[in-house]
């Protein structure tokens, strides 16, 4: 049910786009205005699917002042791939 819920959120193309950009960055942290300025949706549209992306694990959220970053949680990624590998 776990694999599900996160293949679920996977399947949007904003978040797939979204993750691709972060990842593009080395998986570091990245702060909503940097993603809208890159992928051209609207600031909250972005803010949206980072929540989605969040609340399913699949990144970190953290505040530094009053910019929120985000970054990939390469270990979730780790066992995606294993999941997707079996026979």
């Amino acid at each position: 049910m776990r694999y599900a819920t996160l293949f679920k959120v996977l399947s949007e193309p904003a978040r797939l786009q979204i993750l691709s950009r972060l990842a593009a960055d080395g998986c570091g942290p990245v702060s909503v205005n940097d993603i809208t300025e890159s992928i051209g949706l609207s600031q909250p549209t972005v803010s949206h699917h980072l929540r989605k992306l969040t609340e399913a694990g699949l990144l970190e959220r953290a505040q530094q002042g009053r910019t929120v970053i985000h970054s990939i949680r390469p270990e979730l990624f780790a066992e995606l791939r294993t999941v997707l590998q079996m026979e």
